[in-house]
């Protein structure tokens, strides 16, 4: 058949193992019509023998299927190449495989070890049922042969070699199109994401997926552990490149913005250098996230395909697939890693020096006012709505370019850099009780505005300044301790005892005596 099947026959891709089929369909017949005669005529227990003497014939047949396929698919040359291409790696000049030619090559031998292990349990199955009649005390040994003549019959062998240079090819293959994807990055114009990601995750389900379908349990945790190698040692570490470029400091962002949105408005978008790069560490940043989630969902799918394909696996085996699989879930770890550096590189560059002169107009604000300055303040506030303008056109910059994780992370990371600088500023300045309600006023402006442009809790994180506000709006000195100790409520105080002196002291009407004499 696989001699006389025409090249443009839709099945002849997969000829040589349609041929093996038809050569386990027909033992499988005689397996169906001979074995109530074997157990009629020669009693139980018998099958085994049986099954050895045909497993003979099947065995001379799969051997010769099995050379035909590999001459005339020139399998060993495609091996023993992709081998040479892992022992010169450095070389440039040994011409590599095209991973595309292993493509329809890998898909035939994974049926042809999915047809022969379809056979296998077959076999083992109705041997299996022919034992279990015997005596108790002849029935384990039997069935130990049964595991050993099926283990160590020749068409075992023959696809335990296939698999093994399946699983170098197979790697080869997802390796090769990984770094072609690479290599082919293109970000297109209001993506979030380039598309080395895409295609990089979609050749790495395909590989592992096809090792599924294979039916080895070898050949799967084999694609697996070198999924995890190439995500977590190549791909991550293209990525990690482009983010040690760092974001690009010294550029206003806002100008930016503003030069992006006229440019397209005008029809015509033409970046500088500095915005290119600013937009490949955005992009880049992006992928490191999705990355992390394909990760997981990948993760979620192979145990519910794995669980499905081999559900019949011994208790060893099920065991050796969850560690592959925990181990592809902790490559997610190292991609968050990534991310977790990305945006150290931004806080540096982008979020610290920016805020610092908006917090230091704080310090130019008085907040030891008097009544008319109170009421002045509050129809034209000097402080606290440029202060939000300000971070406004910050985060408008970033939010069209961040995945919606990302951009949360980032104003998370804003808002912990706010407080920060915050409370600093106000560890410098002086307060009577109305500039203690100014403060008080501004800070809840600030934590509103906040709270409005992110999906996370921010509260939280001003829990120290809101606690220092309190401080500075109380009437007298004494009447802390209606909100200190016993009389806190729900209330958990963040401010040590001597952060609340300090605090105390910053207000110009309590007397120093007064703060040393109260009891925290």
């Amino acid at each position: 058949m696989a001699l006389h099947t025409d090249k443009n026959d839709r099945r002849s891709n997969v000829l040589y193992a349609d041929t093996l089929t038809l050569l386990f369909e027909g033992i499988a017949r005689v397996v169906e019509t001979h074995q109530p005669l074997v157990e009629t005529y020669y009693g139980p227990g018998k099958m085994l023998s049986f099954m050895q003497s045909l497993q003979k014939e099947c065995d001379r047949q799969t051997r010769k299927v099995v050379e035909k396929f590999k001459q005339n698919r020139d399998f060993d040359r495609r091996a023993q190449k992709v081998q040479q291409s892992y022992m010169v790696q450095k070389s440039s000049t040994v011409e590599k495989l095209d991973p595309k030619e292993l493509d329809i090559l890998l898909a035939e031998v994974t049926l042809l070890n999915t047809r022969s292990e379809l056979y296998l349990r077959f076999v083992k199955r109705r041997v299996v049922a022919d034992i279990e009649t015997l005596e108790e005390h002849t029935r384990a040994g039997k069935l130990s042969e049964v595991e050993t003549f099926v283990k160590n019959c020749e068409l075992s062998r023959l696809m335990q070699e296939l698999i093994g240079n399946y699983i170098m090819m197979e790697e080869y293959f997802m390796r090769e199109m990984v770094v072609k994807a690479v290599k082919m990055d293109i970000h297109d114009k209001g993506a979030l994401t380039s598309s080395m990601v895409d295609d990089a995750f979609f050749i790495v389900k395909k590989s592992i997926r096809r090792a599924v379908s294979s039916s080895s349990l070898d050949g799967v945790c084999a694609m697996i552990n070198n999924a995890c190698t190439m995500l977590e040692q190549d791909f991550r570490e293209e990525i990690y490149a482009r983010l040690r470029l760092g974001f690009p400091s010294g550029f206003d962002l806002t100008q930016a913005y503003n030069l992006v949105q006229s440019s397209i408005q005008q029809g015509k978008l033409q970046s500088s250098d500095t915005e290119k790069a600013k937009m490949q560490f955005l992009t880049t940043l992006n992928n490191a996230e999705v990355s992390c989630e394909y990760i997981q969902t990948l993760k979620k799918n192979l145990e519910e395909e794995t669980s499905q394909s081999f559900g019949q696996v011994n208790e060893h085996g099920r065991a050796k697939l969850e560690s592959c699989l925990s181990d592809l879930g902790s490559v997610s770890n190292r991609f968050k890693d990534a991310v977790n550096f990305g945006f150290s590189q931004l806080h540096s560059s982008a979020v610290k020096p920016r805020l610092k002169p908006w917090v230091d107009t704080f310090l130019s604000t008085s907040h030891n006012i008097s009544e008319d300055e109170f009421t002045n303040y509050e129809a034209n506030d000097p402080w606290v709505q440029n202060f939000m303008v300000h971070i406004d056109e910050l985060l408008t910059t970033f939010k069209t370019s961040l995945t919606s994780s990302n951009y949360d992370v980032f104003v998370s990371q804003l808002t912990n850099e706010v407080t920060a600088q915050l409370e600093k500023a106000v560890l410098k300045t002086s307060f009577n009780r109305l500039g203690g309600l100014q403060f008080d006023k501004e800070l809840r402006s600030l934590v509103g505005y906040l709270t409005s442009v992110t999906t996370w809790t921010i509260r939280d994180k001003f829990a120290r300044l809101t606690q220092m506000a309190t401080i500075l709006n109380l009437e007298r000195v004494t009447e802390l301790l209606d909100y200190w100790g016993a009389n806190s409520g729900p209330l958990t105080w963040r401010l040590t005892p001597t952060e609340v002196r300090q605090v105390l002291a910053l207000r110009v009407d309590f007397r120093g005596e007064d703060i040393k004499r109260i009891k925290l």
